[in-house]
């Protein structure tokens, strides 16, 4: 299956209403370190339990005591954590000590998993940005990579995402067929473009926030007020791509197959002398063929994986 993951859900309400929609992942966000003791959005983690769907919540902080405290109040199971991990102009920063913070969290708490944001540019933003190699620096500390849009005016200063904007597909591919564990595609995702997002990356999953909200009358997102009927669109536009998704890597598996049978049949067929120039090139050419399929079909490795 595609993950499907909503976040600012704050009330027992609006969890209900995501469940009855088929959204998998609800996510929440905690805004302060002083007022982070909040009892319906910790009903509204709780509506999850026992039950197949999950519960991420977001510390806009990084104060540890403060997040070890809202980990054994509300027991999510994970949380997500979207530091900015770079300085204005992109520069990786401060790695070391949320590498050791996140260490300490998987110690304490070894059965609530980590997401990690990994900051992505819109395209040609920055094209040296280094996406990939702060992937692989946190890596072994996470359960679950998020890919969101970097911004050098970030909405949130420290932290990275609620831009609406899309992050470089190509860049979220590349982060996708690298990695060891999971990836949800996040970044400006709306019902309108989200399959087409999906078919490009094909990650293991789907993240909206901000063009799944309500709008005032300009057209501007409102923070925490959900518009439950393109959280609905959202939910079918993913589960259609993941079924045709399924399909097509169904089709060029069975390709595979194909091929690697005709591949032994020539190579059995080859006389033990005086091999033609003509065989030859048969067989490079199902080799290479054989060789680009397995490539197109790493990619789908995650998409369909449970979480």
């Amino acid at each position: 299956m595609i993950i499907v993951q909503i976040y600012e859900i704050q009330t027992p309400q609006e969890a209900e209403k995501c469940i009855e929609l088929g959204v998998d992942h609800l996510g929440s966000v905690i805004l302060s370190r002083d007022e982070w003791r909040l009892p319906l959005l910790r009903e509204a983690v709780g509506l999850t339990e026992k039950t197949p769907h999950k519960s991420s919540m977001i510390p806009l902080f990084r104060d540890p005591d403060t997040v070890y405290r809202v980990l054994d109040y509300y027991r999510p199971d994970y949380i997500h954590f979207c530091d900015a991990l770079t300085d204005e102009n992109g520069g990786i920063k401060g790695l070391e000590k949320l590498i050791e913070f996140q260490t300490a969290v998987k110690r304490k708490f070894p059965e609530i998993g980590i997401i990690r944001s990994i900051p992505i540019p819109q395209k040609g933003i920055s094209p040296d940005f280094p996406s990939l190699e702060m992937a692989e620096a946190f890596e072994h500390t996470s359960d679950i990579f998020l890919t969101d849009t970097w911004r050098e005016d970030a909405p949130v200063e420290g932290f990275i995402g609620i831009t609406g904007e899309p992050v470089d597909r190509e860049t979220a591919q590349a982060l996708v067929l690298q990695s060891t564990i999971p990836v949800i595609l996040a970044g400006g995702l709306s019902p309108e473009n989200v399959q087409d997002a999906l078919t490009s990356v094909k990650a293991a999953g789907a993240d909206s926030c901000t063009l799944t909200n309500r709008v005032d009358p300009s057209g501007s997102s409102i923070r925490f007020e959900k518009d439950f009927g393109r959280v609905s669109d959202f939910v079918k536009a993913v589960r259609e791509v993941a079924t045709l998704l399924r399909e097509e890597k169904e089709e060029k598996s069975a390709h595979l197959v194909s091929l690697r049978e005709a591949l032994s049949d020539r190579e059995k067929a080859l006389p033990a002398h005086s091999i033609r120039p003509h065989q030859m090139l048969t067989i490079e050419a199902l080799e290479d063929e054989i060789e680009a399929l397995e490539n197109e079909l790493s990619g789908y490795r995650m998409a369909f994986d449970d979480i």
